[in-house]
């Protein structure tokens, strides 16, 4: 089946003169928690110029492999490599000149200006050379993500939608070659959503790695390349989304029932809940 692609125009959204591309992988991945086993199990792979989301019901394990794939989460069994190397043996400082972590939370309690949060993602890269491009980053990254207007407000100010689009901003003035998005689209309006998503689908493009958390099973079906559906912190599929979101599958991970049908213009899968 044919998936078309809308790619945001290069002027506005794409980086340019992109770090050098790196795959993420997790072999025989667990991680527990309060002696909770959260994931098990769990094989995972990213490539670069490819857009990977993380999909499943609450509670799979889709944030808990997100953090765990940033080194954010230490690995109970099995391991995460970033390139070559595993993730545990990397420092938070090179870490974070690699991969770049939206989370959920977006709070901030002291009253800083939006410019001022979206510089702290220049913070990894301060003495080193690339400190010289911070001004173009940070301009270029409020610009991708529309807060530009918004740069002298404070966070506390600013309404939920706003706050998380100043906080991938933050993400993406990183410029790491791996982006990791957890549910970037949640408190966003229709436009905003899918922004961000054809904002990530340029960085891949442009070699970037990028894994998301989506809830939305027809926000990944129209912007991911690979889909990982989890279940109960297992992996039930992994694979291009025509062949992962079949009607059955999504009726016994999720306990609804579903018809999925193509687009009648993209083609690409639309999963609609029988009501």
């Amino acid at each position: 089946m044919s998936r078309a692609r809308t790619v945001a125009p290069t002027p506005k959204t794409a980086p340019t003169d992109a770090p050098a591309p790196l795959a993420l992988a997790a072999t025989g991945l667990a991680v527990e928690i309060d002696g909770v086993r959260l994931l098990d199990a769990v094989d995972f792979s990213a490539t670069p110029r490819r857009v990977h989301a993380l999909i499943g019901p609450n509670g799979a394990g889709k944030s808990t492999l997100l953090a765990a794939l940033a080194g954010d989460r230490p690995a109970a069994a099995g391991t995460v490599h970033l390139g070559d190397t595993p993730v545990a043996s990397r420092s938070p400082k090179a870490l974070a000149r690699l991969r770049a972590v939206l989370t959920q939370e977006h709070a901030v309690s002291f009253p800083f200006p939006v410019r001022e949060i979206v510089a702290m993602g220049r913070h990894p890269w301060a003495g080193s050379a690339a400190a010289d491009d911070d001004d173009h980053e940070i301009d270029a990254a409020m610009a991708a993500t529309e807060v530009g207007h918004l740069a002298a407000r404070t966070v506390p100010s600013l309404s939920g939608g706003e706050r998380a689009r100043v906080a991938l901003a933050r993400v993406i003035a990183q410029r790491t070659p791996v982006l990791l998005l957890d549910e970037p689209t949640a408190a966003l309006d229709l436009k905003h959503q899918e922004d961000v998503l054809r904002l990530a689908r340029a960085h891949a493009a442009a070699g970037a790695t990028v894994v998301v958390v989506l809830h939305d099973l027809n926000l990944a079906a129209a912007y991911a390349d690979d889909l990982t559906l989890l279940r109960l912190g297992r992996v039930v599929a992994t694979g291009a989304p025509g062949a992962v979101l079949t009607a059955e599958r999504i009726e016994a991970v999720y306990g609804q029932a579903v018809d999925v049908v193509p687009h009648p213009r993209t083609g690409v899968p639309l999963v609609l809940p029988v009501r």
